[in-house]
């Protein structure tokens, strides 16, 4: 029996938070994909927490087939996010957060911005929980950044992101490719991951979690 697609998609993000700037949001559910319209801000948050070593992989497409928020740009994501100011609640504050960018600047976490900035930038970011009027040096200086035309989006060109945090070092590989690299301390890479897009068009699918961690 097919279930009604209220209940699909009720089911398919029962593990996901929404934090959106515009309030309308679309995502449309199909088996485990999501096709997902940003008009503004939107954070997609993973429910479950994620500590030690892991893995996280997923497939994302920026569509671009004449919509109204059919744009070639931000192809983002958090990762190893928390509040300090509610630790091991990175929620207390989501709906002050709304999806507004700036907002973020109060948690640590990682983030990769692919295709940022009107898809002229690519740059990986630590950011250090400050005021979200803090200037970015300080809140969340660049740690690497590209700006040559093969690491900008495509359109409609499936992106198999991979991230990793094992062995004190955190990674992002697209396409089979390693852009980022960083050392971090214990337990800097707990946290919680997050797909975060702007005014854009998307396909994402086959999300999974791997533990890493030697039993």
């Amino acid at each position: 029996m097919l279930l009604p697609l209220m209940v699909q998609a009720q089911i398919a993000l029962k593990n996901w938070t929404i934090e959106d700037h515009s309030g309308e949001v679309k995502i449309i559910v199909s088996g485990d994909t999501l096709e997902i319209t940003a008009p503004k801000g939107l954070t997609l948050w993973y429910n479950q927490r994620l500590t030690s070593d892991y893995e996280i992989s997923y497939r994302v497409k920026m569509l671009m087939q004449g919509g109204k928020y059919d744009r070639l740009s931000d192809l983002n994501c958090f990762w190893g996010a928390n509040d300090p100011e509610h630790p091991g609640n990175l929620f207390a504050r989501s709906e002050w957060r709304n999806g507004i960018f700036q907002h973020y600047k109060t948690l640590s976490l990682f983030y990769v911005g692919y295709g940022g900035n009107h898809n002229s930038t690519t740059r990986f970011r630590q950011y250090f929980a400050k005021a979200a009027d803090t200037s970015d040096a300080i809140a969340r200086p660049v740690i690497k950044e590209y700006t040559d035309k093969s690491h900008l989006l495509f359109p409609n060109k499936w992106y198999d992101i991979q991230i990793r945090v094992e062995k004190g070092i955190t990674t992002y590989r697209i396409n089979g490719e390693e852009l980022f690299r960083l050392t971090i301390k214990n337990n800097e890479g707990d946290g919680h991951f997050g797909l975060r897009l702007l005014e854009n068009h998307t396909l994402f699918t086959n999300f999974q979690v791997k533990s890493l961690k030697k039993k």
